[in-house]
């Protein structure tokens, strides 16, 4: 059913953007769903129609954000099994296998993990977000594997997304790159933006973008004087923009093994591990994807507002690719 918020800003509020302002005043909207009306023309500012989320609000201004009517998702099922972690009544907690995209988009349809769900349970799935990916709150990667949460009504969607914009969300990923960071551990805090010479891609910028903080901890290097040298590192985020995790070890100079989008395919070009090139290929038949895993994943529970945590085991191709490179290691 549609509904209209109604709010006249107050003394305190004064030149807040419109989207800040509203996700202020009405904490259970996510500050993205609230963006994405304003852009889709739902609201009006005194009365008059405003289309810019940044637009900064004034005493005495009257809002009206327009809720429209969910639309009910028209998706084709796709009996594919999902890993199920944790369900109850109001969300799933699922580990996703890399290969396989959360939505349907461009170029794929009908085989993602929103018609997975469509196929598991159509009728209790959120709908509140676009009518193409009723559930999801949050997405990883195509060729990322590890947890996601789903929700199942839109309260629980409303909640989880409030959580996931004010980064309270604990999400933890392991991850495998070339070479070996120093310092071994620490917090990157920059500016991410979108690539000007290839929009797939994310970059680091100095000045634009948004903020993205990633800690990371070394949790075990594979060298030796002969091999190029693997490790195995932690990333917690404080944030999560789109690549993050990728994006900063390219900055870093240490690109995730088999990244093909940041250079993680092409590092031992021109160094002297080229001889190597058999051994690499071989490595990157057994996990033919960048190795990175979301690992860990907690937040408040909507419902009984207590803290949950959940952890997935790395997937076979990760370790595959650990253990190939600890034998090498050790007796080459």
């Amino acid at each position: 059913m549609e509904k209209n918020i109604n709010l006249i800003v107050k003394e305190d509020e004064n030149n807040l953007r419109l989207d800040v302002f509203i996700n202020k005043r009405e904490n259970l909207i996510s500050r993205t769903r609230i963006k994405n009306l304003i852009l889709k023309e739902k609201l009006k500012l005194n009365n008059k129609i405003v289309n810019s989320p940044s637009k900064k609000v004034l005493i005495g201004d009257k809002i009206t954000l327009q809720i429209p009517e969910p639309k009910e998702a028209s998706l084709k099922p796709y009996n594919f099994k999902l890993e199920i972690i944790y369900e109850d009544s109001d969300l799933l907690v699922i580990n996703k296998p890399a290969g396989i995209i959360m939505h349907p988009g461009a170029g794929n349809y009908d085989e993602t993990i929103v018609n997975a769900l469509m196929h598991y349970n159509k009728d209790s799935l959120s709908t509140i977000g676009d009518e193409l990916r009723p559930g999801i709150v949050h997405r990883i990667d195509k060729d990322t594997s590890g947890l996601i949460v789903i929700a199942k009504n839109n309260e629980t969607h409303e909640n989880l997304s409030h959580q996931f914009s004010e980064h309270s969300i604990t999400r933890v990923y392991q991850l495998l790159i070339w070479g070996k960071l120093r310092p071994s551990s620490g917090k990157i805090d920059t500016f991410i933006t979108r690539s000007s010479k290839n929009r797939q891609m994310m970059e680091v910028s100095n000045s634009k973008g948004k903020r993205a903080i990633t800690n990371y901890k070394t949790i075990e290097i594979f060298e030796n004087n002969k091999t190029p040298t693997l490790s195995l590192v932690e990333c917690r985020l404080e944030t999560g923009r789109t690549h993050q995790i990728r994006a900063h070890m390219k900055y870093l100079g240490h690109p995730l093994f088999n990244d093909a989008t940041y250079g993680g395919n092409q590092v031992l070009k021109g160094t002297r591990f080229s001889k190597y090139k058999s051994f690499v290929d071989n490595a990157f038949k057994l996990m033919p994807r960048q190795a990175l895993h979301a690992k860990s994943l907690g937040f408040i529970h909507p419902r009984t507002k207590k803290q949950v945590f959940f952890e997935s085991e790395l997937p076979a191709d990760f370790v595959s690719v650990m253990e190939k490179w600890e034998h090498y290691v050790k007796y080459e």
